[in-house]
């Protein structure tokens, strides 16, 4: 029996990845794997697997950014003042150090950053927040993977006679700020062939271009020097990655270059301290190692206290005082795991209680989830595990404060769901309900009074629907077929981490095969270590399966897995070595 014929332990299916062999042009070079594996994911020649800096898409397509461009060089040059006001995410503090960094690089003598407390001014450039601004406030404000929602801020923030240039990526509403400049490549009209860029990809473009203007005016004579603003890329992939982006080509580059530099330790020294404390080391760097060591270390600031500290250790330069910055987000983070595990147990226990009212229907198409005692900056990812674990789009609501009559919801959404289009179709039928979201396919936010929720589930289920239009929910785990013993080995596992960076609309190569299973024991309390051997091979390979016990494996001595190959680096030694993602049934 083929194994894509077999179903996991979880009752999902096994489906290799389709590919278009006809349209393919890539080398005849390449292993016939690496070959099919390319294919899938729509590289389809040489040229695509080019990922040096010179392939960026230039920016000159990306509207307004000319604009922009003229009205922070004009800063630099006159010496005015310029805040950055960023974001409390891991996207929005990269851009913000990135900006605040290019800035001082490019020889700006007076630039300075906020960041909002998402507890009390909430997302974005709110009015509240502009009130808030130094006597006299900034004569140039910048906005870091923010701003398209921000109406009214930056309303204000121009009655009060600042110049504001908003860069963002998230979609645009029906109306738009009337900033001064805004450079968006998800707005309306907007020519640049990548529209994954995340927040922070787009201040390191509007950053380029200012530079460029610069170049221009002659301003890169001595002492000062033309900067190089590859410098930054390691804080560009950092945002990348973490804000969960599609990694299109152009992505790819960005992500590329900048792990390149960190694996020469040609970083930010934060970025370097987050990592140690993640035990994880720069010279091996992966972009997991990103998402899954970094970014929640950095993002524990923004959903627990403040993300002020987080930019902070990013823009030193100071190794000593990194690392106690560092040591502080992870504390934060630890912080941050403690609560979520408690609450998304809460949520798991509000599931069992709906499914028990069902009386053995199944669970309506999407899901909405809320506790008064739940903790507004971890809803998101509440969200995100329930999504998993019952395959459906999600929304968990906290108290805007404690004791407060207004809700805050994250919404985490499946594969072939565009969840802010859902919340906009909401919003059109009930146009007094919610009274802010936001935000992308697969991740949104939104703003509701605590009186409006019953009504706002029913009307979520019904906008559900609509966009379903009966369709069911893919659950299908899809892998790239099975391996041939013979290449489950160091030298190819080797040659597939070459390929990455991997991640969204990227994804990392899964294979599905069966093992004679050697040897099992459980380590750290949690998890599967196990010796393998292919049933048609002759070599054993270690393998680990994070999460799994002994009898999640069937009573048999062989067993089927769904796997990635994975480069195991231990004491100066590199093995090869199976990350079991599944256990098949």
């Amino acid at each position: 029996m083929k194994l894509s014929a077999l179903s996991t332990s979880e009752g999902r299916t096994l489906r290799q990845r389709e590919l278009d062999v006809e349209s393919g042009c890539l080398p005849d070079s390449l292993h016939p794997v690496i070959q099919r594996i390319l294919l899938a994911r729509n590289i389809m020649n040489e040229e695509s697997m080019d990922l040096q800096l010179g392939r960026l898409q230039p920016p000159a397509t990306l509207s307004g950014i000319r604009a922009a461009a003229m009205i922070v060089a004009d800063a630099v040059v006159t010496g005015q003042s310029i805040l950055i006001v960023g974001d409390f995410d891991a996207d929005g503090a990269t851009g913000t150090a990135v900006a605040v960094r290019a800035l001082r690089l490019m020889g700006a003598t007076n630039v300075d950053f906020r960041v909002p407390n998402r507890f009390e001014f909430g997302y974005g450039l709110s009015v509240a927040l502009v009130e808030t601004l130094a006597e006299p406030p900034p004569q140039v404000l910048v906005t870091v993977d923010s701003g398209i929602s921000s109406i009214n801020g930056v309303a204000r923030a121009r009655a009060l006679g600042c110049k504001v240039v908003v860069t963002d990526h998230h979609l645009p509403g029906e109306v738009v700020p009337e900033a001064d400049a805004i450079v968006n490549p998800n707005c309306a009209g907007d020519r640049f062939p990548s529209k994954a860029l995340a927040g922070v990809g787009v201040v390191f473009y509007l950053m380029s271009a200012v530079r460029g203007v610069l170049r221009e005016r002659d301003w890169f004579t001595l002492p000062r020097r033309d900067p190089n603003l590859g410098r930054l890329l390691d804080l560009v992939a950092l945002g990348t990655v973490a804000d969960l982006v599609p990694l299109d080509n152009n992505n790819r580059i960005l992500v590329r270059q900048g792990m390149d530099r960190i694996r020469q330790g040609l970083c930010s020294p934060g970025l370097l301290a987050l990592l140690r404390l993640g035990k994880r080391d720069y010279r091996h760097l992966v972009a997991g190692d990103l998402g899954f060591a970094v970014a929640p270390r950095l993002n524990a600031a923004g959903r627990m206290e403040d993300m002020g500290v987080g930019i902070r250790c990013l823009l030193t330069d100071d190794r000593e005082e990194a690392m106690v910055l560092a040591t502080e987000l992870d504390e934060l983070n630890h912080q941050r795991r403690a609560r979520q595990k408690q609450m998304q147990t809460e949520a798991l226990a509000q599931i069992k209680t709906l499914l028990a009212s069902l009386e053995g229907e199944t669970l309506p198409v999407g899901l909405c989830l809320h506790d008064d005692r739940w903790h507004q900056g971890i809803v998101g990812l509440v969200a995100a595990r329930i999504k998993d674990a019952v395959h459906r789009p999600v929304i968990a609501f906290a108290p805007e404060s404690e004791g407060s009559a207004v809700l805050k919801g994250s919404a985490r959404s499946v594969t072939g769901l565009h969840i802010r289009d859902v919340l906009a179709h909401v919003d059109a039928l009930n146009p007094e309900m919610m009274t802010a979201f936001g935000g992308h396919a697969m991740a949104a936010g939104l703003t509701l009074p605590a009186v409006s929720l019953e009504s706002f589930k029913q009307a979520f289920t019904a906008a559900t629907e609509y966009f379903m239009q009966g369709k069911t929910l893919d659950n299908d785990i899809l892998t790239d077929g099975e391996l041939a013993p013979e290449d489950i080995n160091l030298g190819f596992a080797e040659e597939l981490r070459a390929l990455g960076p991997w991640g969204q609309h990227f994804p990392e190569p899964v294979f599905a095969g069966r093992f004679v299973v050697e040897e099992h024991r459980v380590v750290g309390g949690a998890h599967l270590k196990m010796q393998l051997r292919p049933v048609d091979g002759e070599a054993s390979i270690d393998a680990i399966a994070f999460g799994k016990l002994p009898e999640d494996l069937p009573d048999t001595d062989t067993a089927g897995f769904v796997y990635r190959l994975d480069v195991n680096h231990f004491r100066g030694h590199k093995t090869c070595q199976l990350m079991v993602e599944q256990i098949l049934a």
